[in-house]
């Protein structure tokens, strides 16, 4: 059975179920029509032939059900579909490959195979993926690659501003991800949803201890050699792990990184040029130099140059080849005692780094020492410097204020005259 009519409101609604599936086509527009099922379900169809003319393959289109769209919404619709059609295109093949293209959550999945894994350190690959899994796939993951928009970029970013350090790494973890999906095909060139959404501002955290803190600090360690500590608000006294005491003694005297001591083995070291010869670091391979007092540690553990295995070791210290892998429990329990609250363990990085520009060291000096790939990530202790120069400032104009008191210098202050 097949109608033709108005397509309208007035004009649906008049059409029943017959117990057969048919079709009433639309008096205005060809291949627009209401199919009707044998229940009387009803939805808007559009049919055409792919390049045109009776020679052309014929699609069918479901365009919509009846009471999800009106009949004026499914014309619009349709209307469109005509001008594709007219143009040379197809719009069932269109909405098929809309249909089967790839979600965010894919494109996250082939990112992390593809790049992540690849060119990241396993640290950073671990926070890419706690990143992925517990802020980017709830929000953004069921969504097309090809539909997402700046602002919806916008939007995630805006609702972590509570925490803008943690924002700016999910926007430039997806910056890079579509940037990738261009390369891939599923985005046009130069659409990067990412560009031009504004980052927060990041105030690095610059904590340096003091030489007091430093004596502190040494005092808890040395009591927590002896045996367990008794902190303030803690009832129980608390054993530290010996093996976690060495890495930090090795932190503070070297400058590393924690992931560097903790992975640091016997054979890298280099005994007679005193400096352990990573093959691989954050930055790539470096020598990580061993001043006297790293040295003493190494001694301390009774290791002989020809020791194998991991230098700081977990499983009770026993097993060369099983690493120590949790120090920040030791560290919040050692940094208590010593009443260091909120010292992180990197900042005994920034104070190594401290106590260097305060002896007088230049910053490329520094950089190659901590490791550094690149000079701005030194420049950040530039103005260190100015210490020197303050107290050098505050002792000449201390001079001046004594002589224009008329006190004594200890030199002989000689007027100045005017040349005639």
């Amino acid at each position: 059975m097949t109608e033709r009519l108005k397509i309208t409101k007035r004009g649906v609604d008049g059409l029943k179920a017959t117990g057969n599936r048919y079709v009433a086509w639309d008096t205005d527009i060809a291949g627009f029509g209401l199919r009707v099922s044998p229940t009387g379900g009803k939805a808007y169809v559009f049919r055409y032939r792919v390049s045109g003319g009776r020679s052309g393959r014929e699609r069918w289109l479901t365009v919509g059900k009846h009471g999800a769209i009106t009949p004026d919404q499914a014309r619009e619709i349709v209307r469109d579909y005509a001008a594709t059609v007219a143009g040379g295109g197809d719009p069932a093949a269109d909405r098929e490959t809309k249909r089967s293209a790839p979600t965010v959550s894919e494109l996250l999945d082939r990112y992390f195979a593809e790049h992540v894994e690849h060119k990241n350190k396993p640290s950073t690959a671990a926070n890419i993926r706690n990143q992925i899994k517990g802020t980017i796939r709830p929000t953004l993951g069921k969504l097309k690659v090809s539909d997402v928009t700046r602002a919806d970029i916008s939007k995630l970013h805006s609702s972590m501003v509570a925490t803008p350090y943690a924002a700016n790494r999910a926007l430039a973890l997806l910056s890079k991800a579509f940037g990738l999906a261009e390369v891939w095909g599923f985005r046009p060139d130069n659409s990067n949803p990412c560009v031009r959404v504004q980052r927060y501002s990041e105030k690095a955290r610059e904590r340096f201890l003091s030489e007091r803190e430093f004596a502190a600090l040494s005092t808890v360690l040395t009591k927590a050699e002896r045996g367990p500590l008794m902190i303030e608000g803690i009832k129980r006294p608390v054993k530290i792990n010996p093996q976690a005491i060495t890495a930090i003694r090795l932190l503070i005297f070297t400058g590393a990184r924690v992931s560097e001591i903790l992975g640091l083995r016997w054979e890298w070291i280099n005994w007679d040029l005193q400096r352990a010869e990573l093959p691989d670091s954050k930055t790539g391979a470096k020598h990580l130099y061993m001043p006297p007092a790293a040295l003493e540690v190494f001694h301390n553990l009774k290791q002989t140059e020809t020791s194998t295995g991991f230098v700081i070791r977990g499983g009770g210290g026993f097993d060369p080849e099983i690493a120590l892998v949790n120090l920040k429990d030791p560290w919040g329990f050692i940094r208590k005692a010593a009443g260091l609250e909120g010292v992180r363990l990197h900042d005994l990085r920034h104070s190594f780094a401290s106590a260097a520009v305060a002896g007088g060291m230049s910053l490329p000096m520094i950089g190659a020492l901590l490791g550094h790939k690149d000079v701005k990530t030194t420049a950040r202790y530039a103005h260190l410097s100015d210490d020197p120069l303050r107290d050098a400032a505050a002792q000449i104009s201390g001079n001046i204020s004594s002589a224009m008191k008329g006190e004594k210098l200890g030199a002989t202050v000689v007027p100045m005259r005017k040349k005639r």
